[in-house]
C-alpha cells in the first residue's frame, strides 16, 4: 500500500482507455530538417509501443532494432510518440495506412532517436462520477501538489499485467527461476530495481509531514543540468525553488550511493549484490502546464497537466484519489 505525501479521499471513476487517457511525447530537442534519419510523429491506440513497432518492422521488412523510440507508451489510450528510420523509409511510409497506427508528421534529422529523447510528456484525462464539491476538492489537491511536489512513484503499469512479477524476479536472481527470454529477463530485473525504490520511496514520504518531503543529510541531488551531487548541507531552498531535486536509488553496480542520515534509510532497500548498472530517479515531481476543466452535465472533469520523462500520470491521480488505481 503506498502512502502520499498530500492526503486526500475523493472517489472518482477513471478507465485506462483511448477516450480518456491521453499522452503526447515532448521530444528533447528541436530536429534539423536533414540527415539521414527520418523522425516520425506517430499516433497510436489499443497497442503497446512494441506492437507498434514490430507493425513497422513487419511493413518495412527491417528489424526492430532499426527503429528508434524515446519511451514506451501505454496500451489503453491514444498516445503521441516520435520514431526514427533510415532516411530511405520515407516513401514507403508516405503509403502506410493501420486502423490503429497514424503518421502525423515526418521530417530529418542527423540523431536517430534513442531511449529516453525526451523531455517529459503532456497528458490529457477524463475523470467521471464528479460533482461540484469533488472538482473543488480535486483543484485543492492538485494545488498541493504543484507546490509541493508530486512522489515520484513508479506506476502498476512497470510490474506487468500478471502482478507477481517481483516475485518471479526475486526468483530470477536467486537461481530459482530459469528466464531465458532476453527481454524478459530484462524486464524483471527493472521490476526489481522499482519495487526497492518505490518501498524506499514509501518510507520516505511516511517520515515527511504536513505533506512536505523531508530532506536528509547525505541526500543525493540532481540540479538542472542533470548533475548529481551531495553537498554538505540539506538544500531546503533550492529545493523549494526547484533548482534541485532529491533522488532515490535503484539498486546496482557503479551508481552514486547517499551518505549519513540518507544512507542509514536508503540501507535497507539497497541490493549491494545486484550485479547489473544501477541509477537514481527523482524521488519528487514537479507537473506543470495544469489545467482543469469541469463538465457538469456529463459530470466529468478533464486534467491536463506536463510531466518530466518517467513520471506517471497515474501516480498523480492515485495522489488526488488517495489510494492505488491498478
Amino acid at each position: 500500500m503506498r502512502v502520499y505525501l498530500q492526503k486526500s479521499d475523493i472517489e472518482f471513476r477513471f478507465k485506462h482507455s483511448k477516450k480518456d487517457f491521453i499522452v503526447e511525447e515532448i521530444p528533447s530537442r528541436k530536429f534539423s530538417k536533414k540527415g539521414k534519419y527520418l523522425i516520425a510523429k506517430v499516433k497510436k491506440t489499443d497497442m503497446t509501443t512494441w506492437d507498434m513497432v514490430a507493425v513497422f518492422s513487419h511493413y518495412l521488412g527491417i528489424d526492430a532494432g532499426e527503429i528508434g523510440y524515446a519511451g514506451l507508451k501505454d496500451k489503453y489510450a491514444t498516445t503521441t510518440q516520435y520514431l526514427s528510420f533510415d532516411s530511405r523509409a520515407q516513401k514507403a511510409l508516405r503509403r502506410f495506412k493501420h486502423k490503429n497506427i497514424t503518421i502525423e508528421e515526418m521530417t530529418l534529422d542527423s540523431k536517430n532517436i534513442r531511449m529516453g529523447d525526451l523531455e517529459g510528456n503532456r497528458f490529457t484525462i477524463n475523470l467521471y462520477d464528479i460533482d461540484n464539491i469533488k472538482a473543488g476538492q480535486i483543484e485543492k489537491t492538485a494545488s498541493k501538489i504543484l507546490k509541493n511536489g508530486l512522489a515520484n512513484y513508479f506506476g502498476f503499469q512497470r510490474f506487468g499485467k500478471d502482478g507477481d512479477s517481483v516475485q518471479q524476479a526475486k526468483e530470477m536472481l536467486s537461481g530459482e527461476r530459469h528466464v531465458a527470454d532476453v527481454k524478459v529477463r530484462k524486464f524483471l530485473l527493472s521490476v526489481y530495481q522499482s519495487y526497492l525504490f518505490n518501498e524506499w520511496l514509501k518510507k520516505r514520504v511516511e517520515l515527511s509531514q504536513e505533506g512536505k518531503f523531508k530532506l536528509f543529510r547525505g541526500d543525493v541531488y540532481v540540479d538542472e543540468a542533470g548533475k548529481l551531487f551531495t553537498p554538505k548541507t540539506v538544500l531546503v531552498q533550492d529545493f523549494l525553488a526547484k533548482k534541485v531535486l532529491p533522488t532515490g536509488l535503484l539498486c546496482g553496480r557503479d551508481v552514486f550511493r547517499a551518505k549519513e542520515e540518507a544512507r542509514e534509510i536508503e540501507k535497507e532497500f539497497d541490493d549491494e549484490f545486484f550485479p547489473y548498472k544501477g541509477y537514481r530517479r527523482e524521488a519528487i515531481v514537479f507537473p506543470k502546464h495544469f489545467k482543469l476543466r469541469f463538465s457538469p452535465k456529463e459530470n466529468k472533469l478533464t486534467l491536463s497537466f506536463t510531466l518530466p520523462k518517467g513520471a506517471y500520470a497515474t501516480s498523480f491521480l492515485e495522489t488526488l484519489k488517495g489510494k492505488e488505481i491498478s
